[in-house]
């Protein structure tokens, strides 16, 4: 699955950036205004971080250990 910022320009939906889509797929567009999305009452932090999980192989591997490392530069833990 992959996300993309789009917009609607009042006839069709236009990516805002390169998409790399075979001609022709069948697709499911979920659309969802851009802004905070408002989480259910009774979902809980589990269900939301299952639905939200990511395995992409690009990411590093120690990620939640160091993730001040990535996301503000600190230097890394020791493990």
């Amino acid at each position: 699955m992959i996300s993309i910022n789009a917009h609607y320009d009042g006839r069709v939906i236009v990516p805002d950036e390169p998409v790399d889509l075979r001609p022709n797929e069948a697709l499911i567009v979920r659309i969802e205004p851009r802004g905070v999305k408002d989480v259910p009452v009774d979902e809980s932090v589990l269900s939301w971080l299952a639905e939200n999980a990511s395995n992409d192989a690009s990411l590093p591997p120690d990620l939640s250990d160091q993730h001040d490392h990535y996301l503000y530069g600190v230097p890394k833990k020791r493990t």
